[in-house]
């Protein structure tokens, strides 16, 4: 079912996770979170009324999508990073001009796999081409049957605020190098607002999201053979005013040692392990970001306080 195959090596996952851990402050790469669990995990904190972006962009997407798919126009393939469960993108194959492709590309092969399998059922008539790979790596975006009018990313949520402004630009950069003369960007960017909503956003009520940020020590304990103490951290995140992002820790309890291999670790009581920035943007700064990429914003659709925007970027 898959047309490629590049899900990252456990190797890569070692010395990704070795290289963060001896940092100062610690932390680890948050595309880890994406294993079965952690995007089962995922597709639930969307669900919650704490977490406004998902049902903001998609609410977004329901009020505008027939602007947005004339946007897109007639035979366009579509490439989706990070797809998921795909669930805002069916509202886009629903109204889409005679789609030339599908391309959902995620890091989790199972999930990838279960997806696609609706996705093929539910769609027929488009050509749907899953490849499993991390995203910001070198793949190769597969040739459908038919010539596409243009390539354009789908790049939903608020992904592009895990890369902190330096790292966004290079990987814009790469998506403007995916699509291409004439292709586009559809991308979810999510914006400043009061500190609260963000800090609820990440410490639901329920606990999803820490249940979510502690899957990621577990898959470390049983894929690579560490012995983290799973009892001894807990999930805290906080908005950095300074920095204008959300950060995700995973804090020490109490001092304690943990091992993974021939490394050891110790922790000192209190101290945290990052997991995850996610960068909030003002209308201004993400355009000025998009140009220095070689991208032109063309149309940008809110809701109306705003919490989040939905933009169409062209390569320039």
């Amino acid at each position: 079912m898959i047309v490629e195959d590049l899900e990252p090596k456990r190797s890569t996952f070692k010395s990704e996770v070795l290289d963060g851990l001896l940092k100062s402050p610690k932390e680890l790469p948050c595309k880890y979170f994406y294993d079965e669990r952690g995007s089962q995990l995922f597709d639930q904190i969307c669900e919650l009324d704490e977490y406004y972006p998902t049902r903001t962009e998609l609410a977004i997407m329901h009020d505008r999508i027939g602007d947005i798919v004339n946007q897109l126009g007639a035979r366009c393939m579509l490439i989706e990073y990070g797809s998921g469960s795909s669930l805002k993108t069916r509202v886009l194959l629903d109204h889409l001009v005679d789609p030339c492709a599908y391309v959902p590309l995620d890091i989790s092969r199972e999930h990838l796999i279960s997806s696609v399998q609706s996705l093929m059922d539910e769609y027929p008539e488009i050509d749907i081409l899953p490849v499993c790979a991390d995203y910001t790596s070198d793949y190769a975006v597969p040739e459908p049957e038919e010539t596409p009018a243009r390539r354009v990313v789908y790049f939903p949520g608020s992904t592009i605020g895990n890369f902190s402004p330096a790292e966004a630009r290079k990987f814009l950069c790469h998506i403007a190098a995916v699509c291409g003369t004439g292709g586009g960007l559809l991308i979810g960017v999510d914006l400043k607002k009061d500190r609260q909503i963000l800090e609820r956003a990440y410490n639901d009520t329920p606990g999803v999201t820490a249940e979510f940020n502690m899957n990621l020590l577990s898959r470390i304990n049983h894929e690579l053979g560490a012995n983290f103490p799973l009892d001894r951290f807990f999930h805290r995140a906080h908005y950095n005013r300074d920095e204008g992002r959300i950060e995700m820790h995973l804090i020490s309890r109490n001092a304690c040692s943990v091992s993974m291999g021939d490394r050891n670790f110790d922790f000192r009581a209190g101290e945290s392990i990052r997991t995850e920035c996610s960068y909030k943007y003002s209308m201004d700064e993400f355009r000025e970001l998009a140009s220095s990429a070689g991208f032109e914003v063309q149309k940008v659709w809110t809701d109306a306080l705003p919490l989040f925007s939905i933009q169409y970027l062209t390569v320039v």
